[in-house]
């Protein structure tokens, strides 16, 4: 009888609830755009799929960000706002998941070793924005904007993906690669054909906030690849980080099958290594074809570390410096003056590699409101100004003062607004971090990236399978690259690398043996 009149009560709440959400969407489809009520729904559906299969909506995510660029391209803007924010909603919904299953008892937590400076850097942006007295607006979307993507490394760790998972998701994220890599080689080949078609160069606003500036194509037509990620460098960037990943299992195979001399695993590492040698095949013409030059040095610099640190290769060392001679003897025979070379149409490879160290670009840089003006700008009148805890979070250097338009610091200190003096941005993601947070801010950032690195090189050395050795190589040679590019551009805000920067040190985490780093600091 009891459980009868249960069953009744549940059915008229759930005929209840219905007809609240039928009559709230009624109400939407009279008074806002058409296109809001099947955004929501789908959104409402969405929301439940991902709290029932969180990994599985995570796995989904990860292949999705290479492509949204150019898919959010042919969006109206009615929905645009919509659409863009489904992943980072998607990111804070399993947040939500995880801290339900915490309070309601139905998961312990598991520690990690970022908690502790995780925690710390939480109680410096609050002090900064405190201090600095940030409307509580703008400090809630600078903060969000620092540590939106830090959150996937905890919410990896806590749902703690199996070994089977995180290879699925790592075959599937090299295809995406190959895939990027082979449209930008398509891309190169079709003289400049596919870029209207490829570019999003529409800028969207929502209010008074910048949701994407667009991306004006300043470079020659045809020049520069960018596959479906909107700007070369993101498209370089991308493909860097996870080549460093193939390099490494390139030659952890190498070593597992030696020692354990099975024909069945050398039949397995043939075909692993066919496979990454079409990646590379494919990923290093395209890597070249960005003419970015912080994904080169960030990817040799990745590689080098590890063939010559990690698995000691005379040959790849010998292979560089046999690349430096040659490089020397160009710049001897060919009489070209480094110190002047400035970009300008129909640059060469060459020219453009050489531009990194051309004096006069430099000088061109630092009057122009580039890169080299902040860098000597930032600790000379930012830091100066705020030591400790910096301007506040959203004020300054980074997507969210530029998507604000928060001019507020910049006037104080008598600064042009960012690069070029109009965009909000520094092009410098460690000097933005110290801009906005402080000295305090700076060093803890840099304390959770030293603890990333160290426990993907625990991985490296002490993974139980081929398969984490190579991840752990992987991804510490990666953490190298991405230190780089760090300081050349705010790859750690850009989705389409941040969120694969964290999500790959929890997947690092994941994987070490019992008792290796997980539990202290």
């Amino acid at each position: 009888m009891e459980a009868a009149v249960a069953s009744d009560r549940s059915r008229r709440i759930l005929l209840l609830a219905s007809g609240a959400l039928l009559a709230f969407l009624i109400s939407l489809q009279l008074f806002a755009s058409a296109w809001l009520v099947p955004i929501v729904v789908l959104a409402l559906v969405g929301a439940v799929w991902a709290v029932r299969h969180p990994l599985t909506a995570l796995f989904a995510l990860a292949v999705y960000l290479p492509f949204e660029p150019l898919l959010l391209k042919f969006l109206p803007d009615a929905v645009y706002v919509f659409v863009r924010y489904v992943p980072e909603i998607l990111i804070y919904c399993l947040v939500a998941l995880v801290l339900w299953r915490l309070a309601s008892g139905r998961a312990r937590w598991h520690p990690s070793p970022l908690d502790v400076p995780f925690a710390i850097f939480l109680v410096i942006l609050a002090a900064s924005s405190l201090i600095n007295a940030v409307p509580p607006f703008v400090a809630v979307l600078g903060i969000r904007q620092i540590i939106r993507f830090i959150l996937l490394f905890f919410i990896v760790r806590q749902l703690e993906p199996d070994q089977a998972y995180i290879r699925r998701l790592t075959i599937a994220l090299f295809g995406v690669a190959a895939f990027e890599a082979a449209l930008g080689l398509i891309q190169h080949f079709a003289g400049g054909q596919l870029d209207a078609f490829l570019l999003p160069s529409a800028a969207r606003q929502f209010s008074d906030i910048t949701l994407t500036s667009g991306v004006s194509e300043f470079w020659d037509p045809g020049s520069r690849v960018f596959a479906t990620l909107g700007r070369y460098d993101r498209l370089g960037e991308f493909l860097g980080f996870f080549l460093a990943f193939a390099v490494a299992f390139l030659y952890q195979p190498l070593a597992s099958a030696a020692s354990s001399g099975a024909r069945a695993a050398w039949s397995r590492v043939r075909l692993i290594r066919r496979e990454l040698w079409w990646l590379l095949a494919l990923g290093i013409p395209a890597l070249v074809l960005t003419y970015s030059r912080a994904s080169w040095f960030a990817f040799l610099g990745a590689a080098l570390f590890i063939a010559v640190i990690l698995y000691r290769d005379r040959r790849a060392l010998a292979a560089f410096l046999v690349a430096v001679a040659l490089l020397a003897g160009y710049l001897v025979f060919s009489k070209l003056n480094v110190s002047v070379i400035v970009e300008e149409p129909g640059q060469t490879l060459a020219e453009r590699f050489f531009e990194t160290f051309s004096y006069t670009r430099w000088v061109s840089e630092y009057y122009g409101l580039g890169r080299l003006y902040w860098i000597v700008e930032t600790p000379r009148a930012v830091v100066r100004s705020a030591p400790f805890f910096g301007v506040g979070p959203g004020q300054y250097g980074g997507g969210a003062a530029a998507a604000l338009h928060r001019t507020a610091a910049y006037d104080r200190l008598n600064l042009p607004f960012g690069v070029y003096g109009t965009d909000g941005y520094i092009d410098n993601n460690w000097f933005s971090l110290w801009g906005e947070t402080g000295t305090l801010g700076l060093i803890v950032f840099l304390w959770m990236f030293a603890l990333l690195f160290r426990n993907a090189w625990r991985l490296a050395h002490r993974g139980t399978d081929a398969f984490s050795r190579g991840l752990g190589a992987g991804y510490a040679a990666a953490l190298l690259g991405a230190s780089l590019i760090g300081f050349l551009s705010t790859a750690f805000e850009i989705r389409t690398f941040g969120f694969y920067l964290w999500l790959c040190g929890g997947f690092v985490l994941c994987l070490l043996p019992a008792g290796v780093g997980k539990k202290r600091v």
